[in-house]
């Protein structure tokens, strides 16, 4: 049977699955497959086929013709989780490709680490397969995995729940009807594996579960067989080099003896590049005039490879490459990140991949693609895959809709000091992770581990991460201010977590600086809450006018405050809500786009164009002394001056008192916290600054303490009749004057003083001639 990419791979497979796993072994027949009512349903819920769910071919990077899925329903069975042997009966069913936990599983149970989960189902071998190998793949299941075929195990026992893995099992079969009995063993976080964001919680809706969501457990990507020469292509890794215009090639196999490899680069039919190679070296093809990959332009080159003994083609496959770079280096005197040599600011949501009906594994094809268009349609150009590892089809997804990538390594449980095993286990997953994801475009940056979860050697496998794949950038820990969490000081960024923030991570001479988290603005939805009253966000709006105004306050305090403090990306927590957390953009099933999308397009399209001029802070005369005039035009004679340690403004003139125009006047010095910026010393109380404290502005004794030099730092940012001042710890944070009090005030921010009316005004402040020199 020979199976095409596309429509014709559904339409192929009805016959031959629909009768996949109903026929028994001994035991009896196991009861017929029924579906489970999910918390919610999401668009695609009802469009998942029983017999033939996620009928896509499921590897884009090495592709072949023939294939057959092996996605549908299995007979099913749980045991005590010492069971090392099939089970003599099989009692249920379950669709598979869907965790056990999942309503579209039909099985929809909590699982625990005494449980053992196995499946069973048979299959046929299509004739026209004749004389060539079997492949066994495995997408991904959900942990310890052991594979038998009509009673022999299959090659190893596979550990790893994030990381695809196969097994020849030509010879195990028998010409005829054939069964696969696969046994899984799931500890979850009564482990010590990579586990990321799962727990072993009640897999029906609660309260409670704070940022920790239902395990997944299982088999939770598709299952397929493939044809294959002997002598065959196993790998290919694709890396672009713009430094010559050639693409590295290198091409892995297995049963090779002597064989070479011939890789062909097309645009479109055209062939661009041809070379060859020996297997397991990297050798060029050049790649003339390179069409660069970018967000804005994700072009994508056709791959060709072929394994050759002689002048013999004895196996093909199929690939994609994009030519791009990503790196950082120094602009206008500030690390930046880089991409094709260009600093692009990113701008990305925390994407958790999480689904109320299919928990870990998106329903459909489509609905893997839709959260990724969803960023394109709110106009961020990179997203943050958080501590889960996607199929390669929603890498495929993102490489053609042009999103730039952080993949994030799955964390292990929290508040354990993983023993020796637990981190040989972690780093070899970790290493296949990357071998399986090293030739997609927009993965452009590994995060190895966040906020100090399971931390352990974060410099050294910084270091090592960045020798395995020299071709991507390196966080060594997100969040390295948050939790407990220790910096390795090494890697390419600096990353801080800050809620609401946006706050202020500054680059260092040797790390452009992120932000890894941010936001967590909520916003409870009726009809479409995973546990109805039981969402929790980092700060509530209350209305959907509220979460508008503060989220693009957020986006322009990034692009006033921290592009010219020299920010690179920042990560929005967070593209839909997950469960019990209401911190999405989209409602945890995708019914509901909470926020205004054009006005969101629009910040995102404003703060990536400010890339080009990201602004810096403007020179003021230091060491002299000055006075600060509203420009509102309601209150141009009025200057900041301070009253009983409280700062206001004041209407001042040639005739006002003594007191008053020494209040009203400031030595500008070097900041206290960064000389770049400033701070206003008082002109009759020397050694008292302007500072701010609970976002009120007020003048008090510098004690030296970083907290104090950081409240009494102030940026200026050039503005039309005169100067903003923004805090230093709190970039795009103003200085503003409202009822004539002065106050820390945010664009979009909850206060009063946050008011947006006159807000811009209200923050312009021109630098006059001192009233008390």
């Amino acid at each position: 049977m020979k199976l095409f990419l596309g429509r014709r791979v559904a339409l192929a497979l009805v016959p031959l699955l629909a009768t996949a796993g109903l026929l028994a072994v001994s035991g009896g027949p196991a009861s017929a497959w029924t579906p489970k009512t999910p918390p919610m349903t999401t668009p695609w819920t009802n469009s998942v086929s029983t017999t033939n769910p996620l009928p896509e071919y499921p590897r884009p990077q090495l592709t072949r013709p023939d294939w057959q899925n092996l996605n549908g329903i299995w007979d099913f069975a749980v045991t005590g989780s010492g069971q090392s042997t099939p089970p003599a009966t099989f009692g249920e069913q379950i669709r598979v490709p869907f965790p056990v936990e999942s309503a579209l599983s039909g099985i929809q149970r909590r699982v625990t680490e005494g449980d053992k989960l196995w499946y069973r189902r048979t299959f046929t071998i299509p004739a026209g397969w004749s004389g060539r190998q079997v492949q066994l793949n495995f997408g991904a299941v959900d942990w310890q995995t052991t594979v038998w075929v009509n009673g022999t195990q299959a090659g190893a026992v596979h550990s790893g729940g994030y990381d695809a893995f196969s097994y020849d099992i030509t010879a195990l079969l028998n010409g005829g009807t054939n069964t696969i009995v696969v046994g899984v063993w799931d500890p979850t976080d009564a482990g010590s594996q990579a586990v990321g964001k799962q727990r072993r919680n009640d897999v029906l809706p609660h309260p409670g579960g704070g940022i920790f969501y239902t395990g997944s457990s299982g088999i939770w990507q598709t299952v397929w067989l493939e044809p294959t020469p002997s002598a065959r292509i196993t790998r290919v890794d694709l890396v672009p080099n713009l430094s010559n215009n050639t693409l590295s090639v290198t091409v892995f196999g297995a049963g090779l003896s002597g064989h070479t490899a011939f890789a062909s680069v097309l645009s479109g039919t055209t062939v661009v590049g041809t070379a060859s190679g020996s297997t397991g070296a990297a050798f060029s093809v050049s790649v003339p005039n390179a069409h660069l990959w970018s967000p804005s332009d994700p072009f994508l080159y056709t791959v060709r490879v072929e394994l050759r003994s002689g002048s013999t083609v004895v196996d093909s496959v199929g690939s994609y490459a994009g030519m791009r770079s990503i790196s950082t280096g120094v602009v206008n005197g500030q690390r930046r990140i880089l991409l094709n040599g260009q600093f692009v600011f990113q701008s990305g949501t925390l994407d958790q991949g999480y689904w109320p009906d299919g928990i870990s594994t998106a329903p459909t094809d489509a609905a893997l693609r839709y959260d990724l268009q969803a960023h394109k349609d709110l106009g961020f150009n990179m997203v943050r895959k958080h501590i889960k590892v996607e199929p390669q089809r929603w890498f495929y997804a993102a490489d053609q809709l042009g999103l730039l990538v952080w993949q994030d390594m799955p964390a292990m449980p929290t508040g354990k000091n993983p023993d020796s095993a637990a981190r040989t286990q972690w780093e070899a997953e970790y290493d296949r992770i990357i071998d399986q994801h090293r030739s997609s475009p927009s993965l452009v940056m590994w995060v190895n581990q966040n906020e100090g979860w399971g931390q352990y050697d974060q410099a050294r496998i910084a270091n090592e991460v960045k020798a395995y794949d020299p071709s991507r950038l390196v966080n060594n820990m997100s969040g390295v201010n948050c939790c407990g969490s220790v910096d390795g000081g090494n890697g390419d960024v600096v990353d801080f977590h800050v809620y609401v923030g946006p706050g202020a991570t500054r680059p260092s001479s040797t790390r452009a600086a992120v932000l890894g988290e941010f936001g967590g603005l909520g916003l409870r939805v009726a009809g479409h809450e995973w546990s109805p009253g039981n969402g929790f966000s980092y700060e509530d709006q209350g209305n959907a006018t509220r979460l508008n105004d503060r989220l693009n306050g957020l986006y322009e305090q990034l692009r006033t405050g921290g592009l010219p403090s020299g920010l690179s990306a920042s990560v929005y927590t967070e593209i839909t809500d997950v469960e019990n957390e209401v911190n999405g953009l989209l409602t945890y099933d995708r019914q509901v786009v909470k926020v205004d999308a054009a006005r969101l397009r629009a910040s995102n399209q404003a703060l990536i164009a400010a890339s080009s001029n990201p602004g810096s802070f403007v020179s003021l005369p230091s060491n002299v002394y000055r006075s600060f005039r509203a420009t509102t035009a309601c209150c141009t004679t009025r200057y900041v001056r301070h009253q009983n340690s409280l700062g206001y403004t004041e209407v001042v003139t040639s005739g006002s008192t003594t007191l008053l125009k020494q209040d009203a006047t400031w030595r500008i010095v070097p900041g206290l916290a960064d000389s770049s910026c400033y701070s206003f010393e008082s002109r009759n109380y020397p050694g008292r600054y302007l500072r701010h404290q609970a976002f009120r502005v007020r003048i008090d004794t510098n004690d030296n303490s970083a907290l104090f030099r950081a409240d009494a730092t102030w940026c200026a940012q050039s503005a039309t009749g005169g100067v903003r001042l923004t805090a230093w710890g709190f970039p795009g944070q103003y200085l503003r004057h409202y009822n004539a009090e002065l106050w820390l005030a945010t664009p979009g921010g909850p206060s009063t003083y946050d008011n947006p009316s006159s807000f811009l005004a209200d923050t312009v402040w021109s630098v006059d001639a001192a009233w008390a020199p």
